[in-house]
């Protein structure tokens, strides 16, 4: 039945769903740059090779990826505990979501420096360039466009995540979604949370695809 909808309780979990996504995007381009990074330059042939760095890389980076977003949930419970005191609400909802999404991101970050030409960053090393301004200077700048859309993929997903994070406590759309809206039997509050899901995506993916195209331009 769609009964009235709680207005209040719909722009305090929008709220949270922002903030979970926004603290989540942060960290996990904080830490999906470098691990992709490592990914890159310490594989065979590339400027830094260190195959026990990349297969250790690798194999943090695919066991993340490989385990289902809820299991991580439940699984890294203790640690949100540990971090921030408690393992509910959106604080306690970014551990996961930071731990689900950096190692995905960490592989388009990868998938992005790997499409440069190779023969710009030998050019710079024989131009004298340490290995650090190859990647700050060569790598990162080249690819800037496509980390930008993988990062705007990311932030989508992690949309997502967040709603089955509210599921199990971590509050936001999700949450309100499930409490307020399925086990209330209010089709109206269930409907509204989904809408305005749908609409924080197309609103990232549009704010991404623009900064995109105009770093394309450049």
């Amino acid at each position: 039945m769609f009964n009235e909808i709680d207005w209040a309780t719909i722009w305090q979990a929008t709220g949270e769903t922002a903030y979970m996504v926004g603290i989540s995007t942060f960290f996990t381009a904080l830490f999906g740059v470098p691990l992709g990074i490592l990914l890159v330059v310490t594989d065979t042939g590339q400027i830094w090779e260190k195959h026990w760095v990349q297969k250790a890389v690798a194999t943090v980076v695919n066991i993340f990826r490989a385990v289902p977003f809820i299991i991580l949930v439940l699984f890294l419970f203790p640690l949100a505990k540990f971090l921030v005191g408690t393992s509910l609400g959106p604080t306690a909802a970014t551990i996961p979501l930071i731990a689900g999404a950096a190692p995905f991101y960490a592989r388009i970050v990868e998938t992005a420096l790997r499409e440069v030409d190779k023969g710009v960053v030998e050019a710079a090393r024989s131009m004298g360039s340490t290995r650090f301004q190859v990647v700050v200077n060569v790598l990162l700048p080249e690819a800037t466009s496509a980390l930008i859309s993988g990062l705007t993929v990311t932030c989508v997903t992690l949309i997502s995540f967040s709603a089955m994070a509210g599921v199990v406590g971590g509050g936001g759309l999700g949450d309100a979604a499930f409490r307020f809206g399925f086990q209330s039997f209010n089709d109206g509050m269930l409907v509204t949370c989904g809408v305005l899901l749908v609409m924080m995506v197309q609103l990232v993916q549009w704010i991404g695809d623009w900064f995109s195209r105009q770093l394309d331009k450049r």
